[in-house]
């Protein structure tokens, strides 16, 4: 893992800033994630049904290892909040390259629990902080899903 997170790290990064966090979670410390989504999801209003809170509590043990991938939003004159949250999002596909890479299989996943205040405080992470999303990584089990075929050309234009 060492090596991967290190791939991360070498992510575009406009002055320097390096906003990148990553919170890895295994084991039982899987449990106090799961807590954490309860509490952010009856913090925010939503009502919490048996149905939400099964599905909460069984979230992050779908992997064996979770990554948060917390964005340290930090002022600058010439680079705003969106390139640091990007340059997040390049050194987590840099992570999903690398496990890919040593046999790993990872999914990044956001929905409610991401951008969510009250899991940045459940954290413990300063308030500049935001969660962007989650890398659920293990080994790849059963029948992995086929990507769809997409035609370049609805994608890329050549301009000039």
């Amino acid at each position: 893992m060492e090596q991967v997170y290190k791939g991360a790290l070498r992510a575009p990064d406009h002055a320097w800033l390096r906003p990148w966090k990553f919170i890895e979670i295994r084991g039982d410390s899987r449990k106090k994630l799961a807590d954490s989504f309860i509490k952010a999801s009856r913090s925010s209003g939503e009502e919490m049904t048996e149905e939400l809170e099964e599905k909460l509590n069984k979230a992050p043990f779908r992997a064996p290892m979770v990554i948060v991938l917390a964005a340290d939003v930090k002022e600058h004159p010439k680079v705003p909040k969106i390139e640091q949250i990007i340059s997040l999002g390049a050194s987590a596909q840099n992570i999903l390259l690398g496990l890919h890479d040593i046999g790993y299989s990872a999914i990044w996943r956001t929905g409610k629990m991401a951008f969510n205040k009250h899991i940045t405080d459940a954290l413990e992470l300063p308030t500049n902080y935001e969660v962007i999303g989650y890398l659920y990584v293990g080994i790849p089990s059963g029948h992995i899903k086929s990507l769809p075929e997409l035609d370049l050309s609805d994608y890329l234009t050549r301009w000039g």
